[in-house]
């Protein structure tokens, strides 16, 4: 009983040590790696708690210390994942039968070494979208893709064998389109406007930042600055605007959460799931990684995790309709004090400005949406 009771007190003050990690400024990997298991973190907590409860009893102050520790690690990490669960508030509305113009797309982590193209090919024929957005794409998967060219006649490819190649197939026609190395050589990013069926155009970025890792960027110092810096261009836009990708980070972060105020963006996931992409393999160990954020001129007319394809990420499916009006209503994170300052700090400590990310857009015409 003692040993039990001993071990139990040692992982929860360990767990407690892991959830206050997160709270620092500071960029190290093995810091900001404990933003991504919250959910996991949670579930761990819980169970020391229950254990910790069914020994309390002769436990002494110490039992109840390590109790109000375990309940205390629960509540927090509970508080961060809340908003992606089916209990919370949906930031996006439900408009499955709207008439107006939509948008289709797939977002994908092929894994560059992932060699199971006619199950994506098979995913993408049966879904048919209008954009899909492929990464980690090399010359080899180019040419895999190559029977794509036909139906999508608009792209934006940039081969690469670094993991890091990217690949935009698009119905619609681009406008403007421009591959980008915002904060690191061989990192790159898409920005280009969509014209949709009716006419209206839309804005698109496209991300596949560095994780913070030991094996890759041993800090998150690039990924929250090119994040935010894509956030102050997404809050200036004056067309509807998407941001979507493998943004190596998770949707309850601290980063994510200042890149969704900054930009005013919002999340079709909040009040409907974690949607959870990253790692197809290990059920125990899934969060969410890939992302397809909106302005309010959206409403959401569907959201899928796709079927598994081979690679260590699902690809999501994500159709909007361009709803400006209905929209309107829908309510975006608000800015609290001290936000503005932590973004500017974060753009300046990865050496990149809002004015670096390409400028997709003119005047707005009197005939658009």
């Amino acid at each position: 009983m003692q040993n039990a009771r001993l071990v139990v007190a040692i992982l929860t003050l360990i767990m407690t040590l892991l959830t206050l990690l997160p709270l620092s400024r500071n960029q190290r990997w093995w810091v900001r790696v404990w933003d991504f298991p919250r959910l996991q973190m949670a579930v761990l907590s819980v169970m020391f708690l229950i254990i910790e409860l069914c020994l309390l009893p002769n436990g002494g102050p110490l039992a109840g210390f390590i109790v109000i520790l375990a309940l205390g690690c629960t509540v927090y990490q509970s508080w961060w994942i809340f908003p992606y669960t089916g209990l919370a508030k949906k930031q996006v509305k439900k408009t499955p039968d709207s008439e107006n113009s939509r948008i289709k797309i797939i977002n994908c982590n092929v894994l560059m070494t992932n060699r199971k193209t006619a199950k994506l090919l098979e995913i993408l024929q049966q879904q048919d979208p209008d954009v899909i957005v492929l990464l980690e794409t090399d010359l080899w998967w180019e040419q895999q893709m190559s029977s794509l060219d036909a139906r999508y006649p608009h792209t934006l490819k940039c081969p690469l064998d670094n993991l890091y190649g990217m690949h935009v197939y698009s119905k619609f026609p681009m406008i403007k389109p421009k591959i980008q190395y915002l904060v690191a050589k061989g990192i790159p990013s898409m920005h280009f406007r969509l014209e949709l069926a009716g006419g209206e155009q839309v804005v698109m970025h496209c991300l596949h930042p560095m994780p913070p890792s030991p094996t890759e960027d041993d800090e998150s110092t690039n990924r929250d600055g090119e994040l935010i810096a894509v956030g102050h261009t997404a809050a200036k836009a004056k067309y509807p605007t998407i941001v979507t990708g493998d943004l190596n980070d998770v949707a309850w972060s601290r980063t994510t959460r200042l890149f969704m105020k900054i930009s005013g963006l919002l999340d079709p996931r909040r009040g409907r799931g974690m949607f959870n992409t990253f790692h197809a393999s290990f059920p125990f160990l899934r969060w969410p990684l890939d992302h397809v954020f909106h302005s309010k001129d959206f409403t959401l007319v569907d959201l899928k995790r796709l079927d598994a394809m081979g690679s260590d990420h699902f690809p999501i499916m994500v159709e909007l309709a361009l709803n400006p009006q209905e929209g309107s209503t829908q309510e975006r994170l608000e800015i609290e004090e001290g936000d503005v300052e932590e973004a500017s700090e974060k753009m300046e400590n990865a050496g990149i400005r809002a004015t670096d990310v390409h400028q997709v857009e003119f005047a707005r015409s009197s005939s658009r949406v």
